[in-house]
């Protein structure tokens, strides 16, 4: 066990955990934040996207050890703004259906606006190509991100 400060949502938060553990669990099991969602445990299916930095991650294979001295963005953190252009732009388009790739969805996504702040359908594909959405509201997604980011412009 070591003492592990984390930036999470701009809070500093110290846990006592293995140093390899996940990140997601940490988020999850020691601080209670189950916005972050569980999905493969692979990095593959992208539930579990937080933001180190800036920078889209998948929480189930980062070592917390990695995100010590990082800022660590979460889904909550992303929501503190109910005004936030994504989150709006997602509940305008009816993206989600089972809702459960969602936070992961969001998360990539809001990456991405943060860098391109038009991305083109190229663009989009690049970046959501790590996130999977077993109900298939892909089509949703992109115009989403198309409508956040154009909002985006005017804030």
């Amino acid at each position: 066990m070591a003492s592990i400060s984390l930036t999470v949502n701009g809070d500093i938060k110290l846990v006592d955990v293995i140093p390899e553990t996940p990140l997601l669990w940490v988020l999850r099991d020691t601080l209670r934040m189950t916005g972050t969602k569980f999905g493969c445990g692979r990095g593959l299916c992208g539930a579990c996207t937080v933001h180190i930095d800036g920078e889209a991650a998948h929480s189930c294979i980062t070592p917390v050890e990695y995100a010590e001295g990082k800022k660590i963005t979460t889904i909550e953190g992303l929501a503190r703004d109910p005004q936030n252009p994504l989150i709006r732009a997602w509940l305008l388009e009816e993206v989600s259906q089972c809702g459960y790739c969602q936070p992961g969805q969001i998360m990539t996504a809001a990456a991405l606006i943060a860098k391109r702040t038009k991305p083109t359908d190229a663009d989009i594909n690049s970046a959501m190509s790590g996130n999977l959405c077993r109900c298939g509201t892909y089509t949703r997604i992109r115009r989403a991100i198309q409508r956040a980011a154009t909002w985006e412009l005017r804030r």
